[in-house]
């Protein structure tokens, strides 16, 4: 593969700098190097918006099936590793269930419901790690409800997540997958066996194995589970830390509660969850100025597309009166944009409205500063913030960000 004399900049690129803070050295890529040869990742680094939709778009081209492709190795062929009719195959269960008017009238009371009870928790301690507290729990809550598994708890779909995460992580990373991972994921494989048989199909994962191999149906709940939970508590996490640390955009959200959807695509372009998606080319391509041969793997850089200057003016400043904060890429694009974004935009909605109408004061502690990182998942490992005890009762009369209502449609 072409050197360091063809992409200095990538050559000198460090996994370390992109997970800690990628955005100033993909900036340079992007404006010298717009796909990039980075040896410390073994891939073509994609920075520009315009050649990331190309990839993203061209399943033909640009695939997600390859034997590399590690959670794949973990859970088995899914919608998230598979392309063309195969990938319509599995995909096209779980659709109409995440659409947006389903994703309401299905999630949005419970998920209200649990967001009211985490704060109601949290309110009388005056201070917390919000990510932890809140979020995460949260998060595993609603993929609980949402995959409907028998004899399963909150806390044991978080335990097998770990697990296979764990799993992928050590694929990644070039080692064998764990025992334990392996363990969670055939325990995950029996909840949903004894879902479907006792469900018929009434749940979600019923009525997939209607068109689907009991393996299949395994396979994509646990990618469910992945983004249901990892991304979402990400995406809520930022979003709160982007508001936090903006006191002038925080106070026209809380003046103007019509905001609060711009600040979550805000957040969502300038610190996406997943920073970057992986394809692997098909046949020898060009990808803007680069040849790209068969079997190489291409990384498309979200984080650096959503910050593309030619689309987004002063890209690195958060405001949520950008009038295009919707083009970001953070859920992906083409045939694998995000099947459940509907459910994590209304989720990190009604969780941002509790958060701020019901914690008086809520700001960052100053003492504990919070930056997201992660090479692949970006968010702060915890977002500590403090709020006002006293009055906290009296929260909900003076609340400025909206009703439940308002915000959930």
């Amino acid at each position: 593969m072409s050197g360091a004399g063809a992409f200095p900049l990538g050559a000198a690129t460090t996994l370390a700098e992109l997970a800690r803070d990628p955005h100033p050295r993909l900036a340079l890529l992007r404006a010298r190097e717009p796909v990039s040869w980075v040896p410390e990742l073994g891939a073509w680094l994609v920075t520009r918006r315009d050649l990331a939709l190309e990839v993203m778009r061209d399943a033909g081209a640009f695939t997600v099936d390859d034997p590399r492709f590690s959670t794949a190795r973990v859970v088995g062929p899914s919608m998230l590793s598979l392309d063309g009719d195969e990938h319509t195959r599995h995909r096209e269960p779980f659709t109409a269930p995440f659409r947006p008017r389903a994703v309401h009238d299905g999630f949005a009371a419970f998920i209200e419901g649990e967001a009211d009870r985490l704060v109601s928790t949290l309110r009388p301690v005056g201070a917390g790690d919000v990510r932890r507290a809140f979020a995460g729990p949260l998060a595993v809550a609603v993929v609980t409800e949402a995959l409907g598994l028998v004899g399963t708890t909150a806390a044991t779909v978080l335990s097998w997540y770990d697990a296979i995460v764990r799993s992928v992580s050590d694929i990644t990373a070039g080692h064998e997958p764990s025992a334990a991972g392996t363990a969670a994921y055939a325990r995950l494989r029996a909840a949903v066996d004894a879902t479907v048989a006792g469900s018929g199909t009434a749940s979600l994962l019923g009525a997939a194995a209607v068109r689907l191999t009991p393996s299949e149906v395994a396979s994509n709940a646990a990618v469910l589970m992945f983004g249901g939970i990892e991304t979402t508590e990400g995406m809520i996490t930022n979003a709160l830390l982007h508001l936090l640390g903006n006191h002038d955009q925080l106070a026209l959200v809380r003046a103007d509660s019509s905001l609060l959807d711009a600040a979550i695509e805000e957040s969502l372009r300038l610190e996406p969850g997943a920073a970057v998606v992986d394809r692997y080319a098909t046949r020898d391509a060009v990808l803007g100025p680069v040849a790209v041969r068969r079997g190489d793997l291409v990384v498309v850089s979200l984080a650096g597309a959503n910050r593309d200057p030619a689309v987004f003016p002063a890209p690195d400043r958060f405001d949520v009166r950008r009038d295009n904060a919707r083009l970001q890429l953070a859920f992906a694009h083409g045939p694998h944009y995000c099947l459940a974004a509907h459910l994590a935009r209304l989720e990190t909605r009604i969780a941002l409205k509790h958060l701020l109408e019901r914690l008086p004061a809520l700001r960052l502690d100053p003492a504990r500063p919070a930056a997201p990182e992660g090479l692949v998942f970006r968010k702060p490992p915890a977002l500590h913030v403090l709020w006002d005890v006293e009055g906290a009762d009296d929260a909900e009369d003076g609340a400025d960000v909206g009703t439940g209502q308002e915000l959930s449609r």
